[in-house]
């Protein structure tokens, strides 16, 4: 894959995902490790690219008041330490691509399966608490976000739908929310690796890519805010994520 078409690859990524509320970090990983890009860099570029498109998400949702962070941090509680941890435990390449690929493959149905918000018709949600089953799953979405340099928001918003958690646009501003702390934990995690470069020298050779997903996540969250149906957008990605899954596990 051409440098020129890594960028745009990025960019699409970005405004698919930001466009139904998550930040691409699996899609970025997968490109990353299909262009051959070095496996010490690869996870901390994805995991700066997935800073920029969630920071940008949970800002736009905590605006709007989506943010119900009473019910948020006891997620981020169990899961924050666990990014960290699998973000700095030693992976072997093969190791790590046979989990990104389950981990896409699990993510493309997820998002093809069925709608990952909640009918409008529905009454709204006034529970107070971070529900139990809401945090049993946390821990190991947190967990593997760290492994494979994703937030995890992707696994976590279906779920959550699943469990009647909340209403559909706060379920949105917690899986943002959950990507970004969790990304930034990953990170942290990545960098404790003897390995790892520093961020100045991946900010400094990888800056086309963070420009790309910046341009991109901003154009996808104004096309899914007013413009494409978000099923439609969904389904595509969905289908770009399975794709892409599968095309892991084979090469792995």
């Amino acid at each position: 894959m051409s440098s020129a078409a890594l960028i745009a690859a990025f960019a699409l990524t970005a405004a698919l995902y930001a466009a139904v509320g998550f930040a691409g970090g699996s899609t970025y990983t997968a490109l990353l490790v299909l262009a051959r890009v070095d496996y010490a860099v690869l996870p901390l570029v994805s995991l700066l690219c997935n800073i920029i498109v969630s920071l940008g998400g949970s800002w736009r949702f905590a605006a709007v008041g989506a943010v119900r962070w009473q019910r948020i941090w006891p997620l981020l509680a169990v899961s924050v330490p666990l990014a960290w941890v699998g973000g700095s435990l030693p992976v072997s390449k093969a190791l790590f691509v046979l989990l990104l690929g389950a981990a896409l493959v699990i993510a493309g149905l997820l998002l093809l399966a069925g709608p990952l918000q909640r009918r409008a018709d529905l009454p709204p949600v006034t529970r107070t608490g971070p529900g139990w089953p809401a945090l049993l799953v946390a821990a190991p979405i947190g967990l593997l976000s760290g492994i494979v340099g994703i937030g995890g928001g992707i696994f976590l918003a279906p779920i959550l739908h699943l469990l009647g958690w909340d209403s559909a646009r706060r379920i949105a501003g917690a899986a943002a929310l959950f990507i970004l702390v969790n990304s930034l934990a990953g990170l942290a995690g990545q960098l404790t690796k003897a390995d790892a470069p520093t961020l100045t020298v991946v900010a400094g050779d990888w800056w086309p890519l963070l420009v790309a997903v910046l341009v991109g996540g901003s154009i996808g969250s104004l096309i899914g805010a007013r413009h494409l149906a978000p099923a439609l957008i969904r389904r595509i990605t969905g289908l770009i994520v399975l794709i892409a899954g599968v095309r892991l596990l084979l090469a792995g």
